[in-house]
């Protein structure tokens, strides 16, 4: 009975997911080319070089674009699960229990994105139109 109506509503409930996904990286990544100092002392003060700054800003903003438009989905998703993983134990990794909830939300975006790496963008998405052609 669900399998039909899912079915039926396939390609807006993709589109939907992957705006879910992508909106958190895309103003995420915006919001880092504001608040660059600010975010390039952040990332030292973990461990992290801030050099590597313009690069994260190219994974959040570009990945999250690309997973919005559905283009190069899925290895992007798997670029961005990666991220995910690696980001949410570097600055989120400690004891503290706020810390903890927020290296959950990156495993489970991680997961999402995995996920969309496995069925793919669906058939509202740029990869979609291109594979027609």
């Amino acid at each position: 009975m669900f399998d039909a109506l899912f079915d039926r509503f396939r390609a807006p409930l993709d589109f939907v997911g992957r705006i879910g996904l992508s909106a958190i990286f895309v103003l995420a990544g915006y919001g880092k080319i504001g608040g660059y100092a600010g975010t390039a002392g952040y990332m030292e003060s973990m461990g992290v070089p801030g050099a590597l700054l313009p690069l994260v800003i190219l994974v959040e903003l570009g990945g999250g674009i690309a997973v919005l438009l559905g283009l190069f989905t899925r290895p992007v998703a798997l670029a961005l699960a990666g991220f995910c993983i690696l980001s949410g134990f570097l600055f989120h990794g400690s004891g503290d229990q706020m810390q903890q909830t927020m290296l959950m939300k990156n495993l489970a975006i991680a997961g999402g994105f995995l996920v969309l790496a496995a069925t793919g963008p669906g058939a509202w998405s740029l990869d979609s139109r291109l594979k027609k052609k």
